[in-house]
């Protein structure tokens, strides 16, 4: 059982690593996992949440429950960088006065108080210590986590400031009891300026950190702006504008040109069109008629709509959108754990390096105890155990983010780090290689003219329910045909059906049950054959006894699936097709799409041996629809489900593709790596950057870094980690090989002269034959052509196509 928390206080990754460690010490935790970018905590195991709450607070921090409202996270930071912005002014005007009456004469202007040093020395002190007032917040925080045994990156920050300000203290009172001459000189030794400059940049850092902090989670908070705060309901036919929060399941609402759906429903009355892109990724709006469902936060394009409410607030598609991406940013990748072990040590080992470095410069230097001073506070303000804290959690925000703006749902930090490390992807054929639906393919007519055949066959098979007949009387309709009149229609369990038509006796059944009822020529059973080698199922049709025609239906290949196998191939990483379907439809499948290897006969119970099985040679992503593949999905170290827009609650997978779109594996794989790759780069960043500075603060190279220039040096490299990831915004997840392209364009002409399904052969024969051309789906009725493409193309080479092939493009 999962709980979910809020934790208040959390400043950099050594605080994470002490929240985790005190709840995992609680009986009943199994694993939990913080997260310092939105300061949560989720638990699993059977530990109370009052036990929780206790050890956390214990740690030193505050927590209260997360109420799971998934649009409850959105908040106002305005105010809190407001407020940040002018602590940051006030300690900056502050600054500057301080540094003038300090290091005036050596800027080349006026000094203060030059005359009296007593004087001089206080107004530093009083301006230091307003400076330390108004950034109290880090010395609340660092002084807390030293008490409790945690220190933290706010306890270097309070404990350099705190070491300057009261060593410059005890140089004040020596001023004050020399003389005027001798306290000129000892001004030199005060530091009230660098306890004053280390809170004011430090607070720039923080500043810069939670602006861009605050882009991360723009995917979310771009989601949850999507969901329309109001409903217009029908009421006693009456509008009545309601909170979209409070409307129930069964209420009728109105939806007009131009505004956003409200709630998950169903269309009672209305013809429109809808924009649904936030939630397939496809841009070209989708058709909405009696009986379709809509979807909140998706935008009514054109006509008016009275829709039913199937689905409350909490439990719509977008709801369960922002969940998910909520969810992948709260969880921690594997490669976080690095920076969880060293976070666990880094104060302490900060804080004794700091003091072997006063203890070195005291004993082998002369260089006096203000310069040893000032070398252990660099250390400690130059220090940034946040900047670890934040390589990991940013770079998964912003990669998820970035895979739901595509359509490409990762539900956990883990998915969206092993699925670039995958050494197998294993699809499932029927629906998700595959469109999953029937059509007819072949149609071959024996003595007899092909639309005598197809009326016959469209008269009997619309009778069948079964797969094979619906696909060819779909057919039967898009070309127009008669409907031939049919009795005594029988339905021949396994084998093909029967009727009668006038005189004759009809029959449309597989070839091996053809064989039984009569002699069928051999030509007629080759081609059979040959059919059935290529994946289709054949159906042969018989009048009075003999062979009037044959017509294979097959479960078309999706126009981007060889493209999408293709491109995962050239990443390095195995493709395997997992089927139930027979070895010859398995096979021809393989051959389409280019995959490497094809297992099938595969019943849904045993398809989880064979991924343990892949297993045993390198991790394995599993794609299939999440329904009979769950064992299958659940089993492989990345699950897939291949779903269509209302799928994104299927328990089994790991990342979820509501297009059906092949092409998103690919995606998704190159999003995974990215992330991986920018989590890597911020890791560096972060180590690196403390490797080499802590030993020049130390002033082992040499080099003098006063205490001002490391507190900056600190506040930019959290800043720069997080900058550095929101580069993932720039990812466009396009793969290209050759002129190929995987982000398709969707293109429609309008074509005269186009009178029968012939006509559309030849429009689409003469289209596809383009390089540039994925798909060609004409309609003599509709007296266009809907085009799918791979780049955009000049609309001067479609017309020539056309116009060649005998048609004009209007």
């Amino acid at each position: 059982m999962n709980k979910k928390f809020k934790v208040t206080g959390m400043s950099c990754a050594a605080c994470v690593a002490r929240v985790e460690s005190s709840v995992k010490n609680i009986d009943g935790v199994q694993s939990c996992a913080v997260n310092l970018l939105t300061g949560s905590l989720t638990v699993v195991g059977t530990a109370d949440g009052d036990a929780i709450k206790k050890a956390v607070e214990g740690a030193g921090y505050g927590i209260k429950d997360d109420t799971g409202d998934v649009f409850s996270q959105k908040t106002d930071k305005t105010g809190e960088i407001r407020t940040g912005l002018y602590r940051l002014i006030i300690s900056l005007v502050l600054c500057a006065v301080l540094m003038l009456i300090s290091m005036g004469h050596m800027l080349g202007l006026p000094t203060l108080f030059e005359s009296n040093p007593t004087v001089n020395a206080c107004v530093q002190a009083v301006l230091a210590l307003i400076i330390m007032v108004i950034n109290r917040r880090f010395f609340i925080s660092g002084i807390r986590g030293a008490i409790k045994l945690s220190p933290n990156m706010d306890t270097l920050i309070s404990l350099g400031s705190l070491v300057s300000f009261v060593y410059s203290v005890y140089i004040t009172v020596k001023i004050t009891l020399a003389s005027p001459d001798i306290g000129v000189h000892l001004l030199h030794g005060l530091y009230f300026e660098s306890a004053a400059m280390i809170l004011a940049l430090i607070s720039l850092g923080k500043l810069l950190e939670n602006v861009a902090k605050g882009k991360t989670t723009s995917a979310i908070q771009g989601l949850i702006d999507m969901a329309p705060t109001t409903a217009t309901l029908l009421i006693d036919g009456k509008e009545v504008v309601t909170d979209a929060a409070l409307v129930k399941i069964g209420d009728v609402f109105i939806v007009r040109p131009g505004e956003r759906i409200s709630c998950d429903g169903v269309v009672l009355s209305g013809y429109t069109s809808i924009d649904e892109s936030f939630l397939t990724g496809e841009s070209v709006p989708k058709e909405k008629k009696t009986g379709d469902s809509v979807f909140a936060g998706t935008i009514n394009k054109t006509g008016f709509i009275t829709c039913k409410v199937v689905s409350e607030a909490d439990g719509t598609v977008l709801a369960g959108v922002i969940k998910m991406v909520s969810d992948a940013a709260a969880t921690k990748a594997p490669i976080a754990r690095l920076a969880d072990r060293v976070s666990g040590v880094f104060v302490p080992f900060v804080i004794l390096v700091s003091l072997l470095t006063l203890c070195g410069w005291l004993i082998f230097s002369d260089a006096g105890i203000g310069y040893a001073i000032e070398r252990a506070v660099s250390v400690l303000v130059i220090s940034c155990p946040c900047a670890l804290g934040l390589a990991t959690p940013v770079a998964i925000m912003v990669g998820g983010g970035v895979g739901a703006k595509h359509g490409i749902l990762f539900k956990d930090g883990t998915a969206l780090e092993t699925l670039g490390k995958v050494h197998t992807v294993v699809f499932d054929k029927t629906g998700t290689l595959t469109e999953g639906r029937m059509s007819v393919c072949d149609v071959k007519t024996i003595g007899i003219d092909s639309d005598e055949l197809v009326s016959l066959v469209y008269g009997l098979e619309q009778y069948s329910e079964h797969p094979v007949a619906s696909a060819i009387v779909a057919y039967a309709e898009n070309l127009g045909a008669d409907k031939a009149e049919i009795d005594g229609f029988s339905n021949l369990e396994g084998r093909g059906v029967y009727g009668k038509t006038g005189n004759y006796e009809l029959y449309a059944v597989s070839i091996s049950y053809a064989k039984t009822l009569t002699n069928i020529n051999i030509n007629i059973v080759n081609e059979c054959d040959k059919l059935a080698a290529m994946g289709k199922t054949v159906v042969v049709i018989l009048r009075d006894g003999l062979p009037i025609g044959i017509i294979a239906v097959q479960d078309t290949v999706k126009s981007d699936a060889n493209r999408a196998i293709s491109e995962i191939r050239s990443m390095g990483i195995r493709t395997v097709i997992l089927t139930g379907d027979n070895r010859a439809a398995a096979a021809y499948v393989c051959d389409a799409v280019g995959a490497d290897e094809v297992i099938a006969e595969v019943l849904p119970s045993e398809k989880e041996a064979k991924i343990c099985e892949l297993m045993k040679v390198g991790r394995v992503c599993m794609v299939g629809d999440g329904i009979n593949d769950a064992p299958a999905l659940t089993r492989a170290d990345v699950g897939i489900a291949i779903g269509n827009g209302t799928d994104i609650a299927i328990d089994s997978a790991n990342v979820v593709l509501p297009r059906s779109s092949i092409s998103d594996v690919c995606s998704a794989i190159y999003i995974s790596r990215a992330t991986l790759r920018n989590v890597k780069e911020n890791l560096f960043f972060a180590f690196v950057y403390n490797c080499i500075g802590i030993p020049l603060a130390a002033g082992l190279f040499g080099i003098s870094m006063p205490p001002m220039l490391g507190a900056l040096a600190m506040g930019l490299s959290s800043f720069s980690v997080v900058m550095n990831a929101l580069r993932l915004n720039l990812l466009r997840p396009k793969f290209k090989k050759g002129d190929n392209t995987f982000m398709e364009i969707k293109k429609t002409y309008s074509v005269k002269g186009m009178m029968c399904p012939h006509c559309e052969a030849r429009v689409k024969s003469a289209l596809e034959a383009l390089d540039e051309v994925i798909l060609a789906v004409p309609s003599h009725k509709k007296k266009s052509v809907s085009l799918t493409l791979k780049c955009d193309v000049d609309d001067a080479l479609i017309k020539k196509a056309i116009e060649d092939a005998g048609y004009t493009v209007v």
